[in-house]
Parts: structure tokens; sequence; C-alpha cells
């Protein structure tokens, strides 16, 4: 698809995908990360959001043609850096407190969508925040829909629905890491001593 046009979904002028990307960085229970994972970056309009929240942020993509275009619209954001890489096979070194995965699990077979989660929670550190945003109408290209992939990650291990936003068109999810004692992390109100159980 990438072959006709450097934005095939229209990724940068559609309101639909504009507003979606801004519902996703509003979702972010942290104020700042230290260092973000975007795979399936695309062309990069989610990653230039993504920067204006993290020190680093690194987001990749398979087809080469998206990263060099994702790299022009980022070239002025010295905190990102674009890659290639094939996922889950390529998955990059070090731990992340926020890894983003935007419309790209639908496109795995089951084996695979194993692989990349138990990957991605595997590199979140404790009380890292995982992301899932993902379109929920039928595809042929898609495995399945953002309803079914709510319902894959309700399985996963280690990790804490703490945002849950559904629409007509899209399944929003926020997860967090459990920290080493299995317990989820607290929630942005008990951080700032707001609910009864937590600290003044």
């Amino acid at each position: 698809m990438y072959r006709g046009t450097e934005d095939p979904w229209r990724l940068a002028e559609r309101w639909y995908e504009r507003r979606k990307y801004d519902l996703t960085v509003a979702a972010l229970p942290l104020p700042r990360y230290r260092r973000a994972f975007e795979p399936g970056c695309s062309v990069g309009e989610l990653t230039r959001r993504l920067a204006a929240r993290c020190d680093a942020v690194l987001a990749c993509d398979r087809v080469e043609s998206a990263v060099e275009t994702a790299r022009g619209r980022t070239r002025d954001l010295p905190n990102v850096e674009v890659r290639t890489l094939l996922l889950p096979q390529e998955w990059p070194d070090g731990s992340f407190d926020l890894v983003v995965l935007s419309e790209l699990l639908y496109y795995l077979d089951a084996a695979a969508l194993d692989g990349l989660l138990a990957r991605a929670v595997a590199a979140l550190e404790p009380d890292g925040t995982l992301v899932s945003v993902h379109w929920d109408h039928p595809v042929p290209d898609h495995l399945t829909t953002g309803t079914g992939i709510a319902r894959r990650l309700a399985e996963e291990p280690g990790l804490a629905l703490a945002a849950d936003h559904r629409e007509e068109d899209f399944v929003l999810q926020v997860y967090r890491r459990t920290g080493l004692d299995g317990r989820p992390p607290r929630s942005v109100a008990a951080r700032e001593g707001l609910t009864p159980e937590s600290p003044a």
C-alpha cells in the first residue's frame, strides 16, 4: 500500500485519526515517560505526539518507505529514533516504561501475537504502561478486531487494566505492569493522594 503514496491511510489528514491519536496520548496515566517503544509506527503521526511526553521514543515499522516517511516527519525531534524492524523477531534491547501498540496486533496470527505480547511485557518495567488501540470493525486483512484484542490482552499475565475506552469504531485500553509482588500499580488519583487509602 505504501508504493502508491507515503500515507496510504491519510493518517495526517483524517480527523478520525488525529482525534484517536490525541485520545491515546491523553489516556497515558503518567505525565512523563523515560523511554517509549512504538512498534508499527507507520508514518509517524502518533510518534510525534508521544515525543512530547517522553524523554526518548524508539519507533519502528517493517516497511522501509514508512520508516523513511516517519523519519522525515520526526526529523526535528531529537528524542525520536525510527528503525526498520521485523517484530517480534527483531525486538530491541533494553527496557521501556511505555509500549504503544497501535493498529498492529490484528495483523498477527496467534503464535506471533503471543510472542510479541510476551516480549512487550518482559521489556516493560514494573509500573510501566502498555497501550493498545485498534479498529473495531471486521477487515479482510485483519485476523481479529479491537474487541478480540481486548479479550486476548485480558489473559496476558503481568498486566493490570487501568483504562478501557470503547467507541463504535475503536477500542483503546491502557494497562500497567504489575509490581514484583504482583500488585497492580496505584491509580492516578492515588498517586496524588486523592483517594482515602492513599497517603496525603
